[in-house]
């Protein structure tokens, strides 16, 4: 049985090291040479459950291109079955990441490949959807992909929402736990700002009619754990930050990986936490994504 399947987006990087970020309409000089990785929000959070020792495969598409063949083998030599990614006719997805040296990052992506895959394509993976422990998936795949690779799951069913969209609320139903950050919260509660204490993000989380607890990711404030009844804040792990990038989706990966272990929402939020800490103080996403021996055990 597999523990985790990622559905979702695979990209080539294009990481570009920068002294600050661009104000709209400023062209700056790269602060280093830039570097090309793997990266696409699915392929980080198959990579970084694998790395923490998950039998995981991955469904989604890439384009009949180098790219998509050089992207491949690398997410399957980290021991990602990639079975179930399909070859497209539209070029693989893409990514420029600007990121400065402490840690702040901005990425614009060309999908490609990535929306390409659509709902019909899940049909003859139903076997695979149904039978992994849980599904993880987040939102740089088309929103109907989303939506039949949930109702197809009969596993933990983990949505981690990025980028903000609309989500259907038959959809947000199926949903056992939630993983967004403050914007993304904003954008499904229809909240004008997440700017926010604790309480209002609670009550936003609460408003979404999920059937499990939500986990809102705070940056360096750390997590808020949401249940219809109790809320916990989990504190960021202090360290010095190298490239924030890869951090949701290693704390996406992690919370999944604590809950097939059987730990509680709060337990699992804090390993993940702890998990996430570890990849901001390497540069990259998916190769920034932590070993399980390299994740501290204790707060």
């Amino acid at each position: 049985m597999t523990d985790i399947v990622v559905v979702g987006s695979l990209n080539v990087d294009v990481v570009v090291p920068l002294h600050e970020l661009p104000a709209p309409g400023q062209t700056v000089l790269g602060a280093a040479d830039h570097r090309r990785t793997g990266g696409g929000k699915g392929a980080n959070q198959a990579v970084a459950a694998a790395r923490l020792g998950r039998r995981v495969a991955i469904v989604g598409a890439v384009g009949i291109d180098a790219d998509g063949d050089w992207l491949l083998g690398l997410i399957a030599a980290e021991g990602v079955t990639t079975e179930a990614v399909l070859r497209a006719p539209r070029p693989t997805g893409q990514a420029i990441v600007l990121v400065t040296a402490d840690g702040d990052s901005t990425i614009a992506v060309s999908s490609g490949a990535n929306m390409w895959l659509a709902p019909e394509h899940l049909a003859p993976l139903r076997d695979l959807l149904g039978s992994a422990r849980a599904v993880l998936l987040q939102q740089e795949v088309d929103a109907a992909v989303v939506a039949e690779a949930v109702r197809l799951a009969e596993g933990l069913v983990v949505l981690n929402p990025a980028p903000a969209r609309p989500v259907d609320p038959a959809t947000l139903a199926r949903v056992d736990v939630l993983v967004p950050n403050r914007g993304e919260l904003a954008a499904l509660a229809g909240a004008p700002t997440p700017d926010v204490g604790v309480d209002g993000l609670a009550a936003m989380a609460r408003s979404l009619g999920t059937r499990g607890p939500v986990v809102v990711t705070l940056g360096g404030d750390g997590a808020l754990v949401v249940t219809t009844d109790r809320q916990w804040l989990v504190p960021a792990e202090q360290v010095d930050a190298v490239d924030a990038t890869g951090a949701g989706d290693t704390f996406c990966a992690a919370l999944a990986d604590a809950l097939l272990d059987g730990a509680a929402i709060d337990e699992a939020a804090r390993w993940a936490s702890r998990a996430a800490a570890v990849t901001v103080t390497r540069a990259g996403a998916m190769a920034a994504a932590p070993r399980r021996a390299e994740v501290p055990t204790v707060a």
